[in-house]
């Protein structure tokens, strides 16, 4: 007999907010299927805010609250039974961060998790990445954010160490990443592959993603090293209204799109990673496979109960 659950998540980034829909497709004897329902997409660029000011502003603030609120609206119709809220380092390293989310949580009924980068990387770890974990490679994955980087590195099937450093996208166009960062993530990877051969890299997040479709590559085929470094050295060749109007790229995402290829590129030069593998795999992904599997003390909601 078949049966159709539907889970949501609330990612809450430091270039974007996203609510993610998920159908949980389970038949007796089978293994279980997530399809995505629906991805909704608000540019809210709150790293902005905390990396520069250190609070996330009144504006910024009334339109995180609409944007929880239009979340609810949608999981209600939607029938969601299970959703989470996790929120990464703007919300972090905002000193206004926790009155935000209380703010939220009395207006909505939302509880948002505000989580550290080694738990943002246990989550993601938990969604399809698996897949890519065999006993026969040594698998870098590497998740860029707007405020951070995650690095896990696997090795014969098991993960073996997790980094998260303070250099993402918006930190990056906002000058903020000073060379003792690069000095660190350089020494770290290097450090890390020292003893092994034939690294593999598996990138996630919504430039390298955007990147990927830009290759019309099968979902199944790896970008090559080369490949990256020549569309990082077009893009940046580009004007910002050219990325726009030429490439399709929306305006939050065609100036990002750059310092995330040089955090990509970096790491593929500095591990020895002549592919990336770029899965359609997030935290939202995660945090719903989490709540799924229960194999993160993770606390979700229902929306009966708010």
């Amino acid at each position: 007999m078949l049966k159709i659950k539907k889970y949501a998540a609330i990612d809450i980034g430091s270039n974007a907010m996203r609510l993610l829909l998920m159908n949980i497709i389970e038949e007796e004897g089978k293994e279980t299927l997530f399809s995505k329902s629906s991805l909704v997409r608000v540019p809210i660029r709150l790293g902005q805010d905390a990396f520069t000011v250190g609070e996330i502003s009144e504006e910024n603030k009334l339109r995180m609250l609409e944007a929880m609120q239009a979340f609810k609206l949608l999981m209600r119709v939607n029938r969601v039974e299970r959703f989470m809220a996790c929120a990464t380092s703007a919300m972090r390293e905002a000193f206004n961060g926790q009155e935000i989310v209380d703010l939220i949580e009395k207006q909505t009924g939302i509880k948002i998790a505000i989580i550290d980068g080694k738990k943002e990387a246990s989550i993601i770890a938990s969604s399809d990445l698996k897949q890519f974990i065999k006993a026969e490679r040594n698998l870098i994955y590497v998740d860029v954010g707007g405020g951070s980087t995650e690095f896990t590195l696997f090795s014969q099937g098991k993960q073996l160490t997790s980094k998260s450093f303070k250099n993402g996208t918006v930190r990056l166009i906002n000058n903020m990443v000073p060379d003792s960062v690069w000095n660190e993530i350089e020494k770290w990877l290097k450090d890390q592959v020292k003893e092994l051969d034939d690294v593999v890299m598996v990138g996630s997040g919504g430039n390298i993603n955007k990147i990927f479709k830009m290759s019309r590559k099968p979902q199944d085929k790896p970008l090559g090293y080369l490949y990256l470094t020549t569309q990082f050295n077009k893009l940046k060749s580009m004007s910002y209204d050219m990325r726009i109007s030429t490439l399709g790229l929306n305006p939050d995402r065609a100036d990002v799109i750059i310092p995330a290829l040089r955090i990509y590129v970096n790491a593929m030069k500095w591990s020895g990673a002549k592919h990336i593998i770029v899965p359609k795999i997030g935290l939202s992904d995660g945090i719903v496979k989490a709540i799924y599997n229960e194999n993160i003390p993770l606390e979700y909601q229902s929306l009966d109960n708010i």
